[in-house]
């Protein structure tokens, strides 16, 4: 009997992690500080002052986790590049030890028959170019387009997947718009100017690609779909405000050309005129989307909250996670059809999908049980399945996270990993969880089929 639950073939299988989150040693070989550095080393920005000085210690470990990466029967794995070891100062000298540990890295995957999937910014921008504006420094695109040659040259032989930017509105609405993550701005004025130039940087550096890449490339932006809390028309426009202020902002102009109609009415007097030719480098095709999905977001009219005069609605009989994120994994099929529908369809990864719940700092034994991240995982990956079902081009999977990690401002706090990182000793313990995802992996996900 044919499984109800058969991904294709040639689906991806992997886990995703990001430099700063789990590498440790941040400023070892001649490596450069980063805005995170600077970020997580200034007191009250972090839980309990957390750092990544260590975080996971990926970096003197990492033959380790490759190893076990291996084990759980992985085919692709999803890492970040860290900007400032390849360029301490941003542009110019080649640090060769940093750039060589991600050679490194690339080919223990190989040897592992592990697909690398690299993204180049994962948030930690060299605090050499902050110093220098950082994102509100339009000489930024053409510093990114470096650092992206720089990696390309040493590394696309190997890489067939590459994404540009990870979640580039998280990168404003939390570094310029609201202070909580580096480089730690408050400014409505600084925020849509940081938005595109993130994007003109991701055109310079897909530019740059078709001048000397062989594969693919593309960008990961992380997708809320939004709901009204009611039918009034305040709930329903609140949503739709919400919607493009999130999930339209950075592929409209990446799709369409433009940004979405309502994006000037949030910023009002902060939105600026954008030169036409800016687009037609942001436009540049790309090869497929990165598709960051956690959670739904039931939204209410509220005129206290700027700019959106929008908030959360708790839901009273659905399940949160530690980061108080509704668990839905219905919205995970819509987002994709949703974004099937919107771009025409393209090529998608799941780059990142998972769940933060309660584990203790400690494990006992060989094997941690986490039956409500379990729950999480089946249920996500039934999503998935089903938006595959509805046409949706979906090429692989990435589950958040491979390993216990730095959650940004929470620190240590929150645990989403597969694998549970002790702190203070940094040994890795199987969860039930990365026990289930070996079990999926194995089966091309016939273990969905089971209650």
């Amino acid at each position: 009997m044919t499984s109800a639950f058969q991904f294709p073939d040639n689906f991806l299988w992997g886990c995703a992690t990001s430099a700063y989150q789990i590498e440790g040693s941040p400023l070892a070989d001649g490596a450069g500080p980063s805005t995170w550095h600077r970020f997580s080393h200034t007191p009250g920005m972090t839980h309990n002052g957390d750092t990544g000085d260590i975080a996971c210690d990926h970096y003197r470990r990492m033959e380790e986790d490759v190893r076990m990466m291996s084990d759980l029967g992985l085919n692709a794995y999803r890492f970040s590049i860290s900007w400032g070891r390849v360029l301490p100062e941003g542009v110019g000298k080649i640090n060769e030890k940093g750039l060589d540990f991600y050679d490194r890295l690339v080919d223990r995957l190989l040897e592992h028959r592990i697909t690398p999937m690299a993204t180049l910014f994962h948030w930690d921008l060299p605090e050499a170019l902050d110093n220098r504006g950082g994102w509100l420094n339009p000489c930024i695109a053409g510093w990114f387009a470096e650092y992206a040659r720089v990696c390309f040259a040493r590394l696309d032989d190997r890489v067939e997947l590459w994404a540009t930017l990870n979640e580039p509105w998280v990168v404003t609405d939390g570094g310029y718009l609201h202070g909580a993550l580096a480089p730690g701005h408050r400014n409505l004025f600084e925020t849509p100017i940081a938005g595109h130039n993130l994007l003109r940087a991701h055109g310079r550096a897909v530019e740059v690609y078709r001048e000397q890449g062989k594969h693919r490339i593309g960008i990961v932006v992380n997708i809320e779909p939004k709901v009204p809390a009611s039918d009034s028309p305040e709930d329903r426009e609140a949503a739709e405000r919400a919607h493009v202020y999130m999930n339209r902002q950075y592929l409209d102009p990446i799709f369409h050309g433009r940004y979405p109609e309502g994006l000037k009415a949030i910023f009002g007097e902060a939105w600026p005129e954008w030169p036409s030719g800016d687009f037609e480098l942001i436009r540049r095709p790309i090869d497929f989307v990165g598709l960051n999905y956690y959670t739904r977001s039931v939204v209410r009219h509220d005129a206290s909250q700027y700019p959106l005069k929008a908030s959360p609605v708790h839901m009273p009989h659905s399940t949160y996670t530690e980061t108080g994120w509704e668990v839905c994994p219905q919205a995970l099929t819509d987002a994709l059809i949703w974004l099937k529908d919107e771009c025409g369809n393209p090529a998608v990864y799941i780059t990142e999908n998972g769940s933060a719940f309660y584990d203790p700092p400690v494990a006992e034994g060989n094997r941690l049980d986490d039956p409500l991240r379990q729950g999480y995982l089946r249920k996500h990956l039934r999503a998935a399945y089903a938006a595959l079902k509805a046409g949706v081009d979906l090429r692989g999977y990435f589950a958040w996270s491979l390993l216990d990690n730095l959650e940004w401002s929470h620190g240590f706090s929150k645990r989403f990993g597969l694998i549970h990182v002790d702190f203070t000793t940094r040994e890795r313990t199987l969860k039930g969880s990365a026990e289930l995802y070996r079990r999926i992996i194995a089966s091309n996900g016939s273990v969905l089929n089971e209650t």
